[in-house]
C-alpha cells in the first residue's frame, strides 16, 4: 500500500472511531404550552361538604379533596359475591393495595328476588359493606343500576320485572318498581353518605346505556337520577359509563371509562389484533369496544362532553373473566402495563374492574349471565374469579404486586399529576396495531412533568428501541435525557419524573420510577424510585442543587454545556441511593429500590405511625395489627421502616433478623403442614355432543344441561383436618376439558370454564361441604369445539375426538401471621 493510501486509510479509521456504533434516537415532545386553568359550573353534582369540613369538588379537568388536586385509585369488590365475614379483611387488603375507593354494584335480582322480598342480610347487607369500607378507611362509589350488566342474569333485572314490563325506560310500571329499589338502597346508606361524614362519595346510575328513543336517552337518565335524589342520595359525584355511544343529560353526570386487553365477549376464535389498552391516546377517552349488550345509533354524549368533564376511569380490566366462547387468560405485564398508557393518555381516577374476584350467590336458580335467558354471552353458573388482583378467597395474585407500585405513586405524585395536560410526541404511531414506532407521551405543567413509557404489547412482540435518548421542550428550555442512551426492550412499560420537586429539591430527571414520598419524622423525608431490570439508574440535579447531594458510591458526571450534574452507578437496594442536606431543611433520603423489592412495599399503620414494609408475602394491616398470608411457606418475613422501638408480639414465635438496608427485618416459621388429596374416577367420559351455535352473538353456545351426562366424574378424598391450624387451604384442581364442577352431592359448589390455570377453590369458602363427600366433573372438551382457548393452553388432542381429564388435585396450605405492637 502506498504511503498516501495508508495516511488516508489511517485518517478514515480514527474518524470512524468516534462516531456511535449505532445513530441515537432522540424520542421528542413539545410540552411548552401553558396549561388552561380549569372550569366548573356546568356540572351540577351534590352536597360536596361534610360535617367535619371535607371538601369533594370536581371541576372539568381533575377530582379535589379539601382543595387539593386528587388522582385516588378504585376497585371493584361485589359485596353479594363474597362471604360477608371475609368483608374486613378483603377491604383492608384492598386499601394495603392502594386502593382508595371501593366500588360495588347492587345487583338487584340479589336482593329482590321475588317481588316484595327485599334481602339485606349476610352477604347481602350493603350497610355493613359500606361500614367496614369507612373502617378501613375506603370511600365508596355505589353503583345503584337498576341494570348492572356484571355478567350477571337479565343485567341484574329481576326475572318478574323482565317477564312483565318494559324495562331501561321511562316506563311507568318499571319507574315505581325503581323508586321502591332506589329507596331500599337509600335506607341501606342512610346516614353513610359524604355529607353526613360517611364514606359514600358517588353513585352511579345505570351501565353502559346507549339507548336512545321515547323514555329514554338522557330523559331517561335525568329521571333515575331525580330517584335516587328523592331517596336521600345526595353525593358529590353521579356517574355514568363513558363508552360504547353512551348518552345522558350533559351536566347532570361526569362519564367515567374503561379498556380492557382482551374481549371476552368477542367472536374470534384465534387472538385480537393489538388493543387499543395498550397505545395511547390523544383524541379520545374511549378505549375501544368495552362489551355493551346494546348498540349505539349515533355518537356519544361522552365524545361531545370532553371539554366539559375530567378523565374519570371506573373499568380498566385488573383482570378478564372468561366467557363460554372466548376464553382468555392476561398476565400480570398485561395488566400492569395498561396503566402508563391509562395514565399518560390523561386518566385522573384509577378505576378497576374487578379489583377482587367473587362466586355468585345460588338461589331457586342460578343468577349468571347466559345466552339460555337472552344474554350475550355464556359465563359459569357460581365462578366470578376475574383473575383478578384479589381472587374469589382473598389471595393475592402476582399482578396485584405490580400495580401497587403505581398506586402508591399516584398517592405521593398524583396531585401533581392530575393538573398536567397531556403532551403528544413528534411521532405516534398512526393506530394501535401499528407495532414499530416508539409509544410514549408527556404528561406536563410548567416545568414539571412525567414521562410514560410502553413497550408492551399483549401477545405481540415490540422491537427493542437502542440508544434511545428523550428530548422534552419546557417553558424553560428543552430538556435531553438520560446522558447514556438507553435501550428499550421488548415488554418494558415506565414512569419517569421530571424536575420532581423532592421537598425544597429539583430532581432534574431520573431513570427510575418514583414510587412514594414518605415522612419518617425525626429521621427525615424519604423518597423511594423503583429502577427497572436492565436500566442504568441516572440521577441529575442543578449544580447548585448538587452541592448539596452527598452520594457515597454513586459516580458524579458535569454535564457540559448544561447546568447540570449527573448521579450513576446505582446499586438498587434498601440502602439509600443518596442524602440531601440543605441548611435549614430536614434531610432528604433518596431510595431505589429493585423492580421486585417495589413490587414488595406496603404502606400501613402500625404501632401508632405511618410504616413501610416489605414482604414477599401477602401484607395488611387490620386493627392495628399486621396480617401476613403465606401460601404454601411456612416461613414469612417482613421488613419495617422506621424501626420498631420495642419488640412486637405475634401468633408464632417471631424473631428479629438482623437490618436490610433502611429496614429492620422480622421472621417468624409456622408449624409446617403437608396436605395431601387422592381421587378415584368414578365415571368415564362419554361422546360430547356437538357444540351448537346462536343465541344473540350467532356463535358457540354453552352445553345445554343435558349435555352433561357425558361429563366425566372423580371422587375426591380430603383429610379431614385440613384446616386445623391454618388460616385456609387451596384446593387446586388441574383439569383439561370444557366445564369442570364440584359438587357436594348433588349441590353445586362452584365451576370452571378451562383456560388453562388450575383451578382453585379455599376450603374454609366451602363451610362444612369441605368435610366430604365431594365430586368433580369434567365435561369433555371436543377438539372441534369452536371456542377460543389461549395458544400455550391449547389441547394436544392426540388424534382423539375429545379430552376430559383430572390430571392432578394438590392442597396448599395458607399460614397466617398476625403482629401487634
Amino acid at each position: 500500500m502506498k504511503k498516501r493510501e495508508t495516511a488516508g486509510a489511517i485518517a478514515l479509521a480514527a474518524a470512524l472511531c468516534c462516531l456511535p456504533l449505532h445513530a441515537e434516537t432522540l424520542l421528542q415532545v413539545d410540552a411548552s404550552a401553558p396549561v388552561a386553568a380549569p372550569t366548573t359550573g356546568h356540572l351540577k353534582l351534590g352536597s360536596s361538604v361534610s360535617p367535619k369540613g371535607e371538601r369533594l369538588a370536581v371541576n372539568n379537568q381533575y377530582l379535589s379533596l379539601n382543595g387539593q388536586p386528587w388522582l385516588p385509585v378504585m376497585g371493584e369488590f361485589h359485596y353479594t359475591r363474597s362471604p360477608a365475614e371475609s368483608w374486613e379483611a378483603e377491604l383492608n387488603k384492598m386499601k394495603a393495595a392502594g386502593i382508595d375507593i371501593v366500588a360495588s354494584y347492587v345487583i338487584w335480582n340479589h336482593h329482590e328476588l321475588n317481588e316484595g322480598q327485599f334481602n339485606w342480610q349476610g352477604n347481602r347487607d350493603l350497610r355493613r359493606f359500606v361500614q367496614l369500607a369507612a373502617k378501613a378507611g375506603l370511600k365508596a362509589v355505589v353503583r345503584i343500576g337498576p341494570w348492572s350488566h356484571a355478567e350477571v342474569r337479565f343485567g341484574g333485572i329481576p326475572d318478574w320485572v323482565v317477564n312483565t314490563m318494559p324495562t331501561r325506560s321511562n316506563d311507568a310500571q318499571y319507574l315505581r318498581h325503581v323508586e321502591r329499589l332506589y329507596a331500599q338502597i337509600g335506607q341501606q346508606i342512610k346516614g353513610l353518605l359524604w355529607k353526613d361524614g360517611g364514606p359514600v362519595v358517588a353513585i352511579q346510575i345505570e351501565n353502559e346505556y346507549n339507548l336512545t328513543g321515547s323514555g329514554k336517552g338522557a330523559e331517561h337518565i335525568s329521571t333515575l337520577k331525580q330517584l335516587a335524589l328523592k331517596a336521600g342520595m345526595d353525593v358529590p359525584l353521579y356517574t355514568v359509563t363513558g363508552w360504547d355511544g353512551t348518552v345522558y343529560p350533559s351536566g347532570e353526570v361526569t362519564p367515567v371509562f374503561g379498556g380492557y386487553p382482551d374481549e371476552p365477549w368477542g367472536l374470534p376464535t384465534t387472538e385480537l389484533p393489538p388493543k387499543e389498552t395498550h397505545a395511547f391516546r390523544f383524541d379520545s377517552r374511549v378505549s375501544g369496544d368495552l362489551g355493551a349488550q346494546t348498540a349505539a345509533t349515533a355518537r356519544g354524549t361522552a365524545e361531545t362532553d370532553i371539554a366539559l368533564t375530567p378523565f374519570l376511569g371506573a373499568e380498566y380490566g385488573a383482570g378478564l373473566p372468561a366467557m363460554y366462547r372466548r376464553r382468555t387468560l392476561v398476565s400480570p405485564d398485561d395488566i400492569a402495563s395498561m396503566l402508563p398508557v391509562q395514565l399518560g393518555s390523561g386518566v385522573n381516577l384509577l378505576g378497576y374492574y374487578m379489583f377482587h374476584g367473587g362466586r355468585n350467590p345460588l338461589g331457586e336458580h342460578s343468577l349468571e349471565e347466559s345466552t339460555a335467558s337472552g344474554g350475550y354471552n355464556d359465563t359459569p353458573k357460581i365462578n366470578y374469579d376475574f383473575q383478578a388482583p384479589l381472587g374469589p378467597d382473598g389471595q393475592q395474585r402476582e399482578v396485584l404486586t405490580r400495580l401497587r407500585p403505581f398506586h402508591l405513586f399516584l398517592q405521593s405524585y398524583g396531585a401533581q399529576l392530575a393538573t398536567m395536560t397531556v403532551r403528544k410526541p413528534a411521532v405516534v404511531p398512526p393506530h394501535p396495531t401499528e407495532l414499530t414506532t416508539p409509544r410514549y407521551a408527556v404528561r406536563a405543567k410548567g416545568d414539571s412533568a412525567f414521562l410514560f413509557v410502553n413497550n408492551h404489547v399483549r401477545q405481540y412482540a415490540m422491537p427493542q428501541f437502542a440508544d434511545v435518548r428523550f428530548s422534552v421542550q419546557l417553558p424553560g428550555g428543552t430538556l435531553t435525557f438520560p446522558q447514556q442512551a438507553l435501550t428499550i426492550k421488548n415488554g418494558d412499560y415506565f414512569v419517569w419524573p421530571i424536575n420532581l420537586d423532592l421537598d425544597g429539591t429539583r430532581l432534574s430527571y431520573a431513570t427510575a420510577q418514583p414510587v412514594t414520598r414518605f415522612d419518617a419524622g425525626s429521621e427525615g423525608l424519604l423518597h423511594v424510585f423503583s429502577a427497572a431490570a436492565a436500566q442504568p439508574v441516572e440521577l441529575a440535579f442543578s449544580a447548585a442543587d448538587a452541592a448539596f447531594v452527598e452520594a457515597p458510591g454513586a459516580t458524579r458526571r458535569e454535564v457540559t454545556g448544561e447546568d447540570r450534574v449527573v448521579f450513576g452507578g446505582f446499586k438498587p437496594g434498601t440502602a439509600p441511593a443518596l442524602t440531601i442536606k440543605k441548611p435549614g431543611r430536614r434531610p432528604v433520603q433518596l431510595l431505589v429500590l429493585t423492580a421486585a423489592q417495589s413490587q414488595q412495599l406496603v404502606r400501613g399503620e402500625f404501632a401508632g405511625q405511618p410504616r413501610l414494609l416489605l414482604s414477599a408475602q401477602q401484607l395488611w394491616t387490620q386493627g392495628g395489627k399486621l396480617e401476613l398470608r403465606s401460601s404454601g411457606e411456612a416461613r414469612l418475613r417482613f421488613a419495617i421502616y422506621p424501626a420498631l422501638a420495642k419488640a412486637p408480639q405475634a401468633n408464632l414465635a417471631l424473631k428479629p433478623a438482623g437490618r436490610d438496608g433502611l429496614f429492620q427485618v422480622y421472621e417468624a416459621e409456622a408449624p409446617a403442614r403437608t396436605l395431601a388429596a387422592s381421587f378415584t374416577q368414578t365415571r368415564a367420559a362419554q361422546a360430547a355432543p356437538p357444540i351448537m351455535k346462536g343465541g344473540l352473538a350467532k356463535a358457540a353456545l354453552q352445553p345445554i344441561p343435558e349435555a352433561f351426562a357425558a361429563a366425566a366424574s372423580w371422587q375426591l378424598t380430603l383429610p379431614a383436618d385440613a384446616l386445623k391450624g391454618l388460616d385456609d387451604v387451596l384446593l387446586e384442581a388441574d383439569i383439561v376439558g370444557d366445564i369442570g364442577r364440584l359438587y357436594s352431592g348433588t349441590r353445586m359448589l362452584d365451576d370452571w370454564y378451562y383456560f388453562g390455570p388450575t383451578w382453585q377453590i379455599g376450603l374454609k369458602s366451602l363451610g362444612k361441604a369441605a368435610a366430604g363427600p365431594l365430586s368433580l366433573s369434567v365435561l369433555p372438551l371436543r377438539a372441534d369445539a369452536p371456542i377460543y382457548l389461549p395458544r400455550e393452553h391449547r389441547p394436544d388432542f392426540a388424534g382423539q375426538k375429545q379430552i376430559a381429564a383430572l390430571r392432578g388435585l394438590t392442597l396448599t396450605p395458607v399460614y397466617r401471621l398476625t403482629v401487634a405492637p
